[in-house]
């Protein structure tokens, strides 16, 4: 059974650390969760982590309002030291001080990132400055009217998460690749335009 560490960064329980939490986990506004979140944007049992082999997963527990991975709409998610949690207007992090600069290096210098390291439980002013991804607010083609094709029957937990984490990967991709390219595009449209008149300057 594995033990998870989480952080609350932003809302009515920021500061909060809940460490060496046993898995599974749950989520949500009742009393009942590991994790209460007094928010009314948080469903009463909004989501879960639990432990798959060597891994831990985070599942949203069909939430009203969702759950966000760095930015990013999930319903699986293999949780890696670092990520950050959006649960309504709360935000989380997932992994102890140690966890995070063991996983994201030296070069991410978490002694800056972490102003103090709170006790268990308590209330502090401790924050972890990584950005938030903000929503592109892009139309995606229909390319399956009838709703996204189901997964894979008899797939694990562990292998839905990785599925979908390598779909979220090759969608990033991919967008990277179509900015690059409307941006060059941009800029030889503007240089069409300009280069004549640039040949009139003496």
């Amino acid at each position: 059974m594995a033990e998870i560490t989480i952080q609350v960064l932003e809302g009515l329980e920021r500061g909060r650390i809940f460490e060496s939490l046993e898995t599974p986990v749950t989520i949500g506004r009742e009393d009942d969760n590991s994790i209460q979140l007094n928010d009314e944007r948080v469903s009463r049992f909004h989501s879960k982590i639990q432990e798959d082999g060597d891994r831990i997963i985070l599942t949203d527990l069909d939430s009203t309002n969702g759950t966000r991975v760095n930015g990013r709409p999930i319903q699986l998610r293999v949780l890696r030291p670092g990520d950050q949690v959006a649960i309504g207007r709360c935000l989380l992090i997932y992994g102890s001080r140690a966890e995070i600069a063991e996983f994201l290096g030296p070069a991410a210098d978490p002694l800056r990132m972490l102003d103090t390291t709170p006790e268990s439980g308590t209330a502090s002013g401790a924050t972890l400055n990584l950005p938030v991804p903000a929503d592109d607010d892009l139309e995606l083609i229909e390319f399956f009217p009838g709703g996204p094709p189901e997964l894979p029957g008899q797939l694990t937990a562990l292998q839905q998460a990785q599925l979908s984490d390598l779909v979220s990967f090759v969608h990033d991709r991919i967008g990277s690749i179509l900015h690059a390219a409307v941006s060059v595009t941009s800029a030889d449209a503007l240089n069409e335009v300009a280069q004549p008149e640039l040949e009139k300057v003496p």
